[in-house]
């Protein structure tokens, strides 16, 4: 039940055991403007409470199976249930039992008989304390929501809705040192759209787009949970493999770009067909010092699957990838679309290169 505002009818849940006092109690507050709800025990009023939760509870002390102050402890103690004010009504008017009960969870008390001014100053009270702190809660909610939202947006590639290269580089930090300390495999995939550009040249960047969402859904679709998939840049993507070895990278890459290969993509009606290249490294490797190691090692093999022929899949330390690095070696690398790996020396730490 949402909580009572101005103008609306709150809720007031009745209980006690003694069905005179009970319709005493009703007639009372429905001529203030309230609606009631009985219940003649207390394990009847944990029953309706949980069903449907009043705005108010006027709770009876004194009662078979479960007594008052036990309801009261109950409500207050779950959690799953809004903020709900607890008035207390007994014959006892001893301090110690009302301070029994005001323990229990009970935020105010009333004797008997009752005064029934007093009553409805006492209700009126406590549905403003309810309001403002319904109020509070829904504000705190808001902001929750608000916060949640921009943690996604700055996690969150826009256009794909994969992971950002940012998070990306937080997650391979941590998900590589977990792999380390439990001498655990982890791989590392980079994939690239082959001839992406001229899909933007030929049919415009809003057909680039709907041919990227494209290929981020497919390769959402072929990990694991347990893996993160993200783009890196432009067309280039990234996919972090744990518990994975290299020979079932290569063959998990493999797979994916038989599923590129034979998909059309499409923009507005118009068929586009692309490959894609793929480049792949994993740990442990006695040439694999570093996470950052790893990284570059799937992105030199995924430059060596465009080399040599695009619609590839490359790993790092095959014969193909370390021909062609030897190969390149006396190039000045004028052709090389982008910043890449020239010249390997290897370091105490693992593969380390020359741009």
């Amino acid at each position: 039940m949402e909580a009572p505002r101005d103008g609306d009818t709150a809720c007031i849940l009745i209980v006690d055991d003694h069905e005179d006092n009970i319709e005493l109690l009703r007639a009372r507050l429905e001529s203030w403007g309230f609606a009631t709800e009985s219940a003649g025990d207390g394990e009847e009023a944990l029953q309706r409470i949980e069903q449907s939760p009043p705005d108010l509870i006027l709770l009876d002390v004194m009662m078979p199976k479960i007594d008052g102050i036990e309801v009261a402890r109950r409500v207050k103690g779950n959690r799953s249930l809004p903020f709900i004010p607890i008035i207390m009504q007994t014959a006892l008017d001893a301090t110690e039992n009302k301070v029994e009960g005001l323990e229990a969870g009970a935020d105010d008390y009333i004797t008997k008989p009752i005064d029934f001014a007093e009553l409805k100053a006492r209700v009126n009270s406590m549905l403003r304390i309810k309001r403002l702190q319904d109020a509070l809660e829904e504000r705190e909610r808001q902001l929750l929501e608000a916060n949640e939202r921009l943690r996604h947006m700055s996690q969150t590639d826009a256009l794909t809705g994969l992971d950002n290269r940012r998070y990306l580089e937080e997650r391979i930090d941590e998900m590589f040192e977990h792999a380390r300390r439990l001498n655990e495999p982890f791989a590392c995939v980079m994939c690239d759209l082959d001839r992406f550009k001229s899909v933007n040249d030929t049919y415009g960047h809003q057909a680039g787009d709907a041919v990227l969402k494209q290929f981020a859904r497919i390769l959402r679709n072929e990990v694991r949970e347990i893996d993160r998939v993200g783009r890196y840049g432009g067309e280039e993507f990234m996919l972090l493999l744990p518990g994975t070895v290299l020979d079932a990278a290569v063959t998990f890459a493999e797979r994916v770009r038989k599923e590129v290969e034979g998909h059309t993509f499409t923009f507005d009606g118009t068929q586009i067909c692309r490959t894609a290249s793929f480049g792949v490294s994993a740990w442990p490797h006695p040439r694999i010092g570093n996470c950052d190691v790893l990284v570059r090692a799937a992105d030199d093999a995924l430059y060596v699957a465009k080399e040599t022929g695009r619609n590839r899949v490359v790993r790092f330390d095959s014969d193909e990838f370390n021909e062609h690095l030897a190969a390149d070696e006396g190039s000045d690398g004028s052709d090389r679309p982008r910043d890449v790996i020239t010249t390997p020396r290897v370091a105490d730490e693992g593969i380390r290169w020359e741009r």
